[in-house]
Parts: structure tokens; sequence; C-alpha cells
């Protein structure tokens, strides 16, 4: 069983209870506060490995308690809340949350999450310098090339940088609302659907060429990159 210690922050008592049920049953240790105050003052003296963080909290507010919170630790951080603008999730993100989960939420997607930031840690921002190679295929940020046993495969601009940035994440879920974050900056006037459109084109592309990986799709969720 799981021995990782999740806190969870939030003042609704039934969103407790609920987590309470689900996240005990696979073996998590749960520390439980509900304002921002006191999310700090655990941090100070607890070791823990992920928080669960709603961002309406008495005393000091989500976003506050994400921001001082990076100043010192890189453990991971997900907003669990009922503040579902893209204003606010591009937020979350630039204050330094790894992901971004709307209430009412399904138990089974929050646990997937959790899994997945617990095993994978924070994800890697995409330096736009760096090579990435798996199996047969590159990814040259330099060139803006993509190339599979050396042959440069047809890509659009776009296209390039989110495999690169699948790869440098490999096996992570990733949410549509992070790639559009991660990837278009949100300076994209458009919604999700965006992000299906392209990573299409990924595997209309590579499929049938690169023989390290496939590009999966978590239902309710995102997509992985899945190494073979």
């Amino acid at each position: 069983m799981s021995k990782e210690r999740i806190l969870v922050v939030d003042d609704d008592q039934n969103i407790c209870e609920l987590i309470n049920l689900y996240l005990s049953n696979e073996g998590y240790q749960l520390l439980f506060c509900h304002d921002g105050s006191d999310a700090l003052n655990i941090m100070k003296f607890e070791e823990i490995d992920l928080i669960l963080l709603d961002v309406m909290l008495p005393v000091i507010s989500g976003w506050e308690v994400c921001r001082m919170i990076r100043q010192t630790s890189q453990v991971p951080i997900i907003y669990l809340t009922a503040r579902d603008m893209v204003e606010d999730k591009v937020q979350g993100f630039e204050l330094g949350a790894d992901d971004y989960i709307v209430k009412p939420f399904d138990p089974r997607e929050l646990l997937v999450r959790i899994k997945t930031r617990l095993k994978s840690g924070r994800m890697i921002s995409p330096p736009q310098d760096r090579a990435v190679s798996l199996g047969n295929l590159t990814v040259d940020m330099l060139s803006y090339e993509v190339k599979v046993n050396e042959r440069v495969i047809d890509l659009k601009p776009r296209e390039i940088q989110l495999l690169h940035f699948l790869l440098l994440n490999k096996n992570i879920v990733l949410s549509r609302e992070i790639l559009l974050h991660k990837v278009w900056d949100y300076n994209y006037e458009g919604d999700t659907r965006t992000v299906d459109v392209h990573i299409n084109r990924l595997r209309e592309r590579l499929d049938d060429c690169c023989n390290a990986f496939i590009i999966k799709t978590i239902w309710g969720v995102g997509y992985k990159l899945e190494v073979k």
C-alpha cells in the first residue's frame, strides 16, 4: 500500500470526507486543514508529498498559499476548486501549480492525476534549445526539425512544440488545460479542442514510423506519451 503523505487544504467538509474515503482506501496518509494559514504552518514542520489545494480559503487564499510554498518547495500542487474560468487556470499554473481540477470532480480522475504526479514529480518545462530523442525519433528545437531514422517528418511548429513537451514528460498524464498553458501559453484564443486536433495530427504522422512510444488518450483527463 502507498505511504505518500497528502495535504488536503479545503474548507468544505463534504469534499474532505469524499477525498478521505477514496484516498484512504488507496493507502495514502492524509492531513487535512481548512485555511491557508494552517497549510503554510503544516508545510514548515511536516514532510508532504503532494498538496490538494482549494482557492477560496479563509485567512490566506489558495493563490497566495501556492505562491509562498513555491518560494521554498517543489512539492507537487494540484488545485481542486470550483473556479473554472480560463483566467483562474492561467493564474494557478503561473503561480506554480502542477495540475488544476474543477469541482465537481470524478474521484477516479483525481486518483489518476495524484498517482501520476507522485510518480513523476513536477513537470519539466520545455527549454527551447534542447534536443530530445526516444527510440528512432529525435526532436531538435534549434532547427525545429523532427527526424525518424534521420528522415525529416513534416510537422508544423506548434506540433513540434507539443511533441517536444510530451517527450520531456513521457509517461505522465497531461490534461488539455496543462498542454494549452505549457505549449500554447494561453495566447491561443480557442478552447481545448485545438489540443485534440494537434494530437491527431501527430498520430497521423508518427504512429506508423515511431517504434518507441504511443500517444494515448486518457478519457476524461487528457493525453499521455507512453513508452512501449
